[in-house]
């Protein structure tokens, strides 16, 4: 009766010191929160003050302004129970020279962005059964978000972005829902080394559900709200030491208060390495932490700068963790 009573108390106890679930993780629009690509989620996804290297607006619209050169990217990610996670963009920057003056080497009156992407994740294997628990197929979903991100850098301190979404997830069937959300974001630049970053994102993004094709009027109509992310970031950049850093807050209420951190280091002119950490959360220390890793090759092709990345990040509550290829070029 006592071992009996011990064992009881030993797991309750072992019950209660597991790390706690992301909130987060269980709200609409989960694997729009995951990261963008193998930068990004090699450093933490820290990325909101990044103005350096190829840069996409899912992390603030703000940054494209600051993207040498046409920048194409994509990724694949290695995922645990027949989950899918990929990645696609491309990123512009427009100079704007005034009429007058014919100067060699002239500053631009003004620049602009553009980012476009897509984000693509769903989980296949799913097995279907009838009323009998007889095996009738299997199903799949999939979940998508189409972006397009505009900036403009007002002078050489200040730019502002802002970044139109379109969600799209196909869950059962005739049941699918779209929605729309916007980004809003902007980077001030105190000097050449260090960068600020202000982001609020998924502003009015939700979905709206019907079940009437499949129940009939018995079906019901449900909205989902996506949760408001606000975010400030602060980037350090030395280019003579090939060091890059950043950290980043983010709230989404009064049990998300999340710091995230990550660090580039140029270890030559062509290899970057990467390490970060994101899920560190200030308002439930029970929350399990994401580290990651990961790197960057370049190797110039005639005019492209073909790079290969590469990114892992901890899953604390899955089989395997995640691993995160990637293709970018630079023209």
């Amino acid at each position: 009766m006592k071992k009996t009573i011990i064992i009881s108390i030993l797991l309750s106890l072992a019950m209660f010191a597991q790390p706690k679930y992301s909130s987060l993780a269980g709200m609409p629009g989960a694997f729009s929160r995951m990261g963008f690509g193998a930068r990004g989620i090699g450093m933490g996804n820290a990325m909101s003050a990044v103005t350096e290297g190829n840069l996409v607006s899912y992390y603030n619209p703000a940054v494209t302004v600051f993207q040498e050169g046409n920048s194409f990217q994509t990724s694949y990610s290695f995922l645990s129970l027949d989950r899918s996670l990929n990645f696609i963009n491309f990123t512009r920057r427009f100079d704007f020279y005034s009429s007058t003056d014919k100067r060699p080497g002239r500053k631009p009156r003004s620049s602009a962005g553009l980012s476009a992407g897509i984000i693509n994740a769903g989980v296949s294997g799913i097995i279907g059964t009838d009323n009998q628990g007889l095996k009738t197929g299997d199903l799949s979903t999939s979940e998508n978000q189409f972006f397009l991100g505009f900036s403009n850098r007002f002078s050489e301190k200040i730019s502002i972005g802002i970044t139109v979404k379109l969600y799209y997830y196909k869950l059962y069937e005739e049941i699918n829902s779209t929605g729309v959300g916007l980004d809003i974001g902007a980077v001030y630049s105190l000097n050449q080394s260090w960068k600020m970053a202000a982001v609020i994102t998924d502003i009015n993004s939700k979905y709206r559900w019907d079940t009437a094709p499949i129940y009939g009027q018995e079906g019901t109509t449900t909205e989902d709200r996506f949760p408001l992310l606000k975010k400030i970031g602060v980037s350090y950049s030395n280019k003579d030491d090939g060091i890059l850093a950043a950290v980043e807050f983010e709230s989404s209420g009064s049990e998300a208060n999340i710091l995230r951190g990550g660090i580039e280091y140029n270890i030559f002119e062509k290899l970057f390495l990467r390490a970060g950490v994101d899920q560190f959360n200030f308002s439930n220390s029970d929350w399990a932490m994401k580290p990651s890793a990961g790197f960057s090759y370049t190797q110039m092709i005639g005019n492209f700068a073909v790079g290969v990345d590469y990114a892992f990040m901890m899953e604390q509550y899955s089989p395997h963790d995640r691993h995160i290829v990637g293709v970018s070029v630079v023209f």
